[in-house]
């Protein structure tokens, strides 16, 4: 019976990342549709507690010995897996060092690269996979020509909702097999950048400022609406292009992908490449100037008005229900 492989990542203080958990339900309800086995499988100094945080979410994983970064070599993680892969289906986050393994990987096994996918489901002839093309403005569907050597798919963040099972599944330790003798990575340089205080990845509340902003002064408006709603701070690229916040707040198609209970919106346009990293949140409420922004068109809520009177009365009555 083929297999198919839901390869975790671990994150930099050893546990699994939620995007890993993602995929592992994705992989889980595919291997169902399809009649596949499904494993885990998952690399680095922590393996053995990541993987035991992995297998709430599949019922079989194994950790290997082996350093998932690229300390010693993304490709050697690659060569690994490459040894039992032939035919069978892989699941990577779409991370940077997942890209970097999928794409090694491909190169030893012969295996087509399907990445990015916003959606995955099962047909009688495999996966089909869903991707946004040209910023967003465009929902394509595609499909491996031949599955036979197999086929890897690279999933986005917030594509799927991370749903553990019931009991737990099995966890044990790899064979130690690797992979053929490949070059080795050599780190220069680490930079490592200061956390946002709240991660919007897995916020419930998002409270985002864009160009009407007007500056970095501007945000201190956002950051306390954000924190009047125990939610934390996004932004779009124009903010961001103009230094008033960090990049690790970018929300869009060249930054973050989210997807929040509730979404709010200050002096956002609403550019499709913005739409492209906020559209899956729950509810979206837009305060902007402009009755004819684009934002208006997949808003649930729009104010129009002044973001600065309309977000300190907001403000105001958080703080006065809050006492």
């Amino acid at each position: 019976m083929a297999r198919l492989w839901v390869v975790g990542e671990t994150a930099s203080d050893g546990s699994v990342t939620k995007l890993s958990t993602e995929v592992a339900t994705l992989g889980r309800s595919l291997a169902e549709a399809g009649g596949l086995e499904v494993q885990g499988i998952i690399f680095g100094d922590h393996a053995a507690t990541a993987a035991t945080e992995l297998g709430r979410f599949l019922p079989s994983v194994t950790h290997e010995a082996g350093t998932w970064s690229a300390d010693r070599s993304i490709v050697d993680v690659a060569g690994a897996l490459s040894t039992r892969t032939t035919g069978d289906l892989v699941l990577l986050s779409a991370s940077p060092d997942g890209r970097d393994v999928a794409g090694a990987l491909s190169a030893l096994t012969g295996m087509g690269v399907l990445v990015n996918a916003t959606a995955v489901r099962w047909s009688e002839d495999g996966p089909v996979v869903e991707q946004s093309a040209f910023g967003g403005r465009l929902i394509t569907e595609s499909a491996f020509s031949d599955i036979g050597p197999g086929g890897i798919i690279t999933v986005r963040p917030n594509s799927v909702a991370a749903e553990p099972l019931a009991a737990a599944g099995t966890v044990s330790a790899g064979d130690g097999s690797s992979g053929p003798d490949l070059p080795q990575v050599r780190i220069v340089d680490r930079v490592e950048e200061a956390a946002a205080s709240a991660s919007i990845e897995d916020a419930r509340i998002i409270v985002s400022g864009g160009r009407g902003v007007g500056g970095a002064e501007g945000f201190k408006l956002v950051e306390a609406l954000a924190e009047a709603l125990g939610g934390a701070v996004g932004a779009s690229r124009a903010a961001v292009d103009s230094g008033w916040i960090p990049y690790a707040q970018q929300i869009g198609q060249t930054g973050k992908i989210v997807k929040p209970q509730l979404y709010l919106a200050l002096g956002i346009s609403g550019a499709i490449q913005h739409k492209v990293g906020m559209q899956t949140a729950g509810s979206i409420v837009a305060v902007n100037r402009d009755p004819d922004a684009p934002i208006a068109d997949f808003a649930d809520v729009i104010v129009i008005g002044d973001l600065f009177e309309v977000g300190q009365a907001l403000l105001d009555e958080l703080q006065a229900r809050t006492g």
